[in-house]
């Protein structure tokens, strides 16, 4: 006689009135729903007598209970259920539970609540957080099988809940970071340290040695460059000659004003030897002298200004301008800029803070050159002023002019470098020094 074959386990129906659950809990648009999909519909799947929906961070803690539409939370059932649940023993995302498996004043009433079989799906969402529990009750005993849809339905559940649970607490968040793994949490309180470690607020400006309180030896009449007598950075001593304009023009002034007070002087002469026998003729006299005082005034006015057309340095220095070949034969007006005579002993920073840059200027404030040319020197100053409005530089870059006195460490830079320089501010965290470009520029683009 042949055996009988093994009876066949129905699985269409059961993975499809699952994927109907999922459904009906993920398209719910409230939590209530969600709650009431979960103690009632489950039926569908799971035959029970009794369930209950219990959540740890609600007030009453029972959510839902099969069958009816509310929770009192002042009924016996409610608050022994509660109790039940807060006694759970720790476990994973599923499991059986029994009267025995609970503290003997609760297991005690258990036969007056519920059936002798219960299951226990823990609804833990995404990210760690706790759903509760979802308790399933009934008199006979669970299977294997039921216990794997039940774990899929669990899941699916806690999914659901995700959209309506609330922002974690702080005290949940505290919990979290004690129950994280030690590596991690190692980790986290170094970025944390180090983004709270102090750093000097500093920013970089494009700087140049600069003279200090030096000469501006300027044209002293109008007239044409001829002659430029010194270099650039050229060391002078006083009276040495440093350039001269063209004297052609005065020159020929010169000479009509020599000649014109050689023509008084002799008209005067003439008038001089008639007055003795003339009347009129010493009536004339004063005019002729007159006319002789003037015409002196001018030649010796001419013969002045042509001894200024050659300037020479009044004190020793060094002279400080750009290119001769700039200067000769270019007209100038008076008191136009020349060069200048600097003290090579006195020297200060100019440099130019670019106005975007959010660090706020004042005297006193430090700085340190680097000079482009001098890699391995840097040169300590302090701020001396600052200038109170940003000016377009050569570099088409709106900067404010700050000017910096050089501490006496010694050795001085020579006049004319360029470099960089770092002026230092206040102490602020790594955290602010790293942000405070994006902070600007969101500031700006938000408008607060």
């Amino acid at each position: 006689m042949n055996p009988l074959p093994p009876p066949v386990i129905d699985t269409a129906r059961p993975l499809a009135t699952l994927l109907h659950l999922l459904h009906r809990a993920r398209d719910a648009q409230t939590e209530a729903v969600v709650g009431f999909v979960m103690v009632n519909e489950t039926l569908q799947l799971l035959p029970f007598r009794q369930a209950a929906w219990w959540h740890p961070h609600s007030l009453p803690g029972v959510r839902a209970l099969s069958g009816l539409a509310g929770v009192e939370s002042t009924a016996p059932y409610a608050q022994w259920l509660d109790s039940v649940c807060r006694a759970l023993p720790a476990g994973g995302a599923l499991m059986t539970l029994t009267a025995g498996q609970l503290p003997p004043a609760l297991g005690a009433d258990w036969s007056s609540w519920l059936p002798p079989h219960a299951l226990v799906l823990r609804l833990q969402i995404p990210g760690g957080a706790d759903a509760g529990v979802l308790l399933l009750a009934r008199d006979s005993e669970w299977s294997e099988y039921e216990q794997t849809l039940a774990a899929e339905l669990a899941h699916g559940y806690a999914h659901a809940l995700q959209h309506f649970a609330a922002r974690p607490t702080l005290r949940h968040r505290v919990l979290q970071w004690r129950h994280m793994p030690v590596m991690r949490r190692r980790v986290l309180l170094g970025l944390l340290l180090l983004a709270c470690l102090p750093v000097r607020l500093s920013v970089l400006a494009r700087s140049e040695v600069t003279p200090q309180a030096a000469l501006l030896m300027r044209a002293p009449l109008a007239g044409v460059i001829e002659r430029i007598d010194v270099q650039p950075n050229q060391p002078v001593k006083a009276g040495a000659a440093l350039f001269s304009l063209d004297a052609t023009v005065l020159s020929g002034q010169l000479a009509l004003a020599s000649k014109a007070q050689e023509a008084a002087a002799e008209s005067y002469r003439q008038q001089a030897q008639l007055a003795v026998t003339e009347d009129k003729a010493r009536l004339d006299m004063a005019s002729e002298q007159a006319r002789l005082e003037q015409k002196r005034i001018e030649a010796d006015y001419t013969s002045r200004q042509l001894a200024r057309i050659h300037v020479k340095a009044p004190r020793d220095g060094v002279i400080v301008y750009s290119d001769r070949n700039d200067w000769l034969g270019k007209a100038v007006s008076p008191g136009e800029r020349v060069m200048q005579l600097a003290d090579p002993a006195k020297v200060e920073v100019t440099a130019w803070l670019p106005a975007t840059e959010t660090l706020r200027v004042v005297p006193g404030m430090s700085l340190r050159l680097f000079p482009s040319a001098s890699p391995t020197q840097a040169y300590d100053a302090v701020v001396s002023r600052v200038a109170y409005r940003a000016e377009v530089g050569e570099d088409g870059i709106l900067a404010y002019r700050l000017y910096a006195r050089l501490l006496d460490t010694g050795e001085r830079p020579r006049i004319g470098q360029v470099g960089t320089a770092r002026i230092y501010g206040s102490w602020v965290p790594l955290s602010y020094y790293a942000l405070r470009r994006p902070l600007v520029w969101l500031r700006q683009w938000v408008g607060w």
